[in-house]
């Protein structure tokens, strides 16, 4: 059974399987549930998270929960345990927004919370990030994770995101990054879906970030807190919430 569950995870289109979820979801984590490890969104813990990934597969990265990958549950607890998110009031923009976030983020009292993308059923302003229908100095926060990998013209969206952000406001910019790359690497000759899933981790990546992605920030205008967060857990959590040990979190500030 398990093994049905990993293909149906790591065949069917993520959109697809959002919409599946609501009724999917519940009987996977009936059937996974146990001890070994928690996901921190909504505290409750499994005997194994699914296992999922385009050109890798990461075994113990799906909680059956929320859905939320690695990268969304050290997010959550940054933002839980190091910012004022959840108690301060605040406008907060967030693009392409995720599933383990979306409801949770809605029903914060503190937070004015607008979603934006071009196609996400859970954006409330269909909008291109390169063109945003926003006017300057507009969010105290924004959230953008593992979005400017798809942009061609991730500098144009870049200075997009700087502009809508308040002064002094806090700008979240995962993505996904080669941190042994020293420069990022595009090469938009590459047009085979499979080859481009080989060589960028996914078939609609435009490019794999380097290191020099936090500099690029610095170009536009940001200032940059590189924040390894995994460095703040023991090795026995990051296995209990299931992190990707190393992950470096782009906190940017205007």
């Amino acid at each position: 059974m398990k093994k049905l569950f990993k293909y149906i995870l790591n065949t069917i289109p993520r959109p697809l399987l959002i919409k599946m979820s609501y009724w999917v979801r519940p009987i996977i984590a009936l059937f996974l549930r146990g001890k070994k490890f928690t996901d921190p969104i909504d505290g409750k813990s499994f005997r194994s998270f699914l296992s999922y990934g385009y050109a890798l597969n990461r075994e113990n990265a799906l909680s059956p929960s929320t859905l939320s990958l690695e990268r969304h549950r050290l997010l959550w607890l940054y933002l839980q345990n190091e910012t004022d998110f959840f108690t301060k009031p605040q406008k907060v923009l967030h693009f392409a927004p995720e599933q383990a976030f979306y409801k949770r983020f809605r029903n914060q009292k503190n937070l004015d919370y607008t979603t934006t993308d071009l196609l996400s059923p859970l954006a409330d302003v269909k909008a291109d990030i390169c063109d945003l229908p926003f006017e300057d100095n507009s969010f105290d926060t924004i959230l953008c994770n593992h979005v400017l990998e798809h942009i061609p013209d991730d500098t144009k969206a870049m200075q997009e995101l700087y502009r809508v952000l308040k002064p002094s406001g806090m700008a979240i910019l995962q993505i996904p990054q080669d941190l042994k790359r020293e420069v990022t690497f595009e090469d938009d000759s590459i047009t085979d879906p499979k080859e481009r899933t080989k060589i960028f981790g996914q078939y609609d990546h435009v490019r794999v970030y380097g290191r020099d992605y936090f500099d690029k920030l610095r170009s536009i205008g940001f200032t940059v807190k590189e924040e390894d967060y995994t460095k703040n857990f023991t090795q026995e959590e990051i296995q209990k919430y299931c992190l990707m040990k190393g992950e470096i979190i782009p906190v940017c500030f205007k």
